[in-house]
Parts: C-alpha cells; sequence; structure tokens
C-alpha cells in the first residue's frame, strides 16, 4: 500500500508524535494551521468514515481525546477545533481517515466549523427534515 500516513505507522517515515497508544497515532502536522496542529489516524487503514465500524470509531475517538488531552495541558490553547475532512471534496488530502486537531489562541485570525462553507442549498431546514422522517 502506498498510503503516507500507513509508513508514518509503520516508521517508514518520520513524524513527531504527541500522542500513541494500540489503536491511533497523533503526530505534528508537517504543514501547520496553527501552533499544535496535530494530525490524528488510526493505526487500522481505512479510506474514510464509512469504512470504520462503530467499534474501530468509538476507539479512535477515545485516542483523539486524550490527543486533545494532552495538547491542552502541554500548550494551553484558548480552546481547539477538532474536525475531519471525510472524502475528496470535504478537502480530504490523504486517503487514510484522519482528524486534525486545530489549537486555537486569542486573535489568532481563525474561524468557526461555519466558516468551512456557507452554501446552505434551495431546501428550508424543514423541507430537508422530511427526508428523515
Amino acid at each position: 500500500m502506498d498510503c503516507v500516513f500507513c509508513k508514518i505507522i509503520k516508521k517508514e517515515i518520520p513524524n513527531l508524535t504527541i500522542y500513541e497508544d494500540d489503536s491511533i497515532l497523533a503526530f505534528l502536522d508537517i504543514f501547520p494551521h496553527a501552533l499544535g496542529h496535530t494530525v490524528v489516524v488510526s493505526k487500522k487503514h481505512f479510506e474514510n468514515l464509512w469504512d470504520m465500524s462503530v467499534e474501530d470509531f468509538q476507539i479512535l475517538s477515545a485516542g483523539l481525546r486524550a490527543a486533545a488531552g494532552r495538547i491542552q495541558a502541554k500548550l494551553k490553547p484558548d480552546g481547539m477545533n477538532i474536525g475531519i475532512n471525510n472524502g475528496q471534496i470535504a478537502g480530504q488530502a490523504v486517503p487514510h481517515v484522519h482528524w486534525h486537531i486545530i489549537p486555537r489562541y486569542k486573535n489568532d485570525g481563525g474561524g468557526s466549523i461555519h466558516s468551512i462553507i456557507k452554501n446552505p442549498g434551495d431546501q428550508t431546514p424543514q423541507q430537508v427534515h422530511k427526508l428523515f422522517i
């Protein structure tokens, strides 16, 4: 497999690890958008979120929380954005499921998750809701 994250997990490519357990590896992003920007990857290869079982997702979530806790303890950011780009159209550049932890600091110029896109479509929330009932 020619997956860059799998190569990092196998230690074929060096990384700057901040947290690791049996299921996940968390390392500093080499192109950080903030001080302490971290990538959290599953040690099992899943191309995207839909390839994961609920159990694998829960295990990864626990590791994600632990990695975020280490960032909070060591860097003491004022907040953090934690997110996933799931699918190429959503910005997923590496086809291996991963989360970004982006520490946030006062006056850093960043926005909220709502600043990613502003295109609500042509249906009202009530119309969309009917698709789910």
